[in-house]
């Protein structure tokens, strides 16, 4: 009975034994993925402080500022990063120009009808505009721009 008794307790505490290696060895390997993923972030964290730090000395320089280091092929590069920008910018404002002259252009014609309309109903002539108030309309359309064609003043 004696003999059993040992033979039941160590069992029981090799199974103790190996539950605490197993938990051990999960808690480790754990804590080794822990430690890797930690790294992991690191890294990532300074890549995205220098990638940062990049984007703040270049935004300095697009707007003008710590150039006096700069070598002029650098300050060339900046020069037609801002000149692209520009013509970008120039396109949408007058993609957005041409919408709105669109929607002004439909408003007129809705207007035009909705007065040819109530003159109708209040029994007065429709209005024809005149060729010479025709030609007035057309330059008016005329949009005056900055452009010009030689070298820039200085």
């Amino acid at each position: 009975m004696f003999s059993l008794l040992v033979v039941n307790w160590r069992c029981f505490s090799m199974s103790k034994t190996i539950e605490r290696y197993q938990k051990r060895s999960k808690d480790q390997g754990l804590n080794g993925k822990s430690e890797g993923t930690n790294q992991h972030v690191k890294e990532d964290t300074q890549s995205l402080e220098k990638k940062l730090e990049l984007l703040e000395v270049s935004k300095r320089k697009l707007l003008g500022d710590g150039l006096e280091l700069c070598p002029i092929d650098e300050l060339q590069q900046v020069e037609n990063q801002l000149e692209r920008s520009l013509t970008k910018i120039r396109a949408r404002k007058n993609q957005l120009y041409r919408e709105q002259i669109e929607q002004l252009r439909e408003q007129e014609k809705f207007q035009l009808e909705e007065n040819a309309k109530l003159r109708a109903k209040c029994g007065l002539p429709p209005l024809h505009p005149s060729s010479k108030q025709r030609e007035v309309n057309r330059r008016s359309l005329d949009v005056e721009t900055e452009l010009f064609i030689g070298p820039p003043k200085r």
